[in-house]
């Protein structure tokens, strides 16, 4: 099932209000999923449902800022895909990364954008003429999430320059 990006929006905007954070770690607890980590060779995450128990698989040791985005990834596929998850036994890293090849990666990269990237900050930043990169420093992101949520502004209806962006960034460690 595909989700409109303003039902995302509205889903992560929800979550946040919900648990009072944008943090992925505390939004995890308060949801009920437990968070693993493990000595992932290439794969950066998973999410997986596991007789009604919620679980997201973390590669040890990332950087603290690709942490956060795959954290919030594996959330959007939580509150996006969490049926699809369940009658599938879940979804690993190497083949739910392709946002160019599937629907359920994007979604879920749309998500992380949104509660990682609050609209207010973000749009200050590019009305002060910041640059992907730049507003990516600012808010302690990823360039691509960042061009991820210009796209989604720019949907809404905000003028706003559109971004490059690579569809794979959460792909694997290259």
């Amino acid at each position: 099932m595909y989700v409109c990006n303003s039902e995302i929006v509205q889903k992560a905007n929800r979550i946040v209000a919900q648990c009072g954070t944008r943090d992925p770690k505390r939004i995890a607890r308060e949801l009920g999923i437990e968070v693993m980590y493990l000595p992932f060779s290439k794969q950066r995450g998973a999410y997986k449902v596991i007789m009604r128990n919620r679980f997201m698989f973390i590669k040890d040791n990332l950087h603290p800022v690709m942490e956060n985005i795959v954290l919030l990834h594996e959330l959007g596929h939580d509150t996006l895909h969490r049926e699809e998850a369940t009658r599938t036994g879940g979804f690993e890293e190497f083949n739910i990364f392709e946002m160019q090849d599937n629907r359920m990666e994007y979604e879920a990269n749309i998500f992380a954008s949104q509660v990682a990237l609050p609209d207010d900050d973000f749009l200050e930043l590019a009305e002060r003429g910041y640059d992907t990169q730049q507003i990516a420093r600012a808010l302690n992101s990823d360039i691509n999430l960042v061009a991820l949520k210009a796209d989604t502004l720019i949907s809404q209806g905000y003028r706003l320059r559109p971004q490059e962006h690579c569809n794979d960034f959460l792909k694997y460690n290259r």
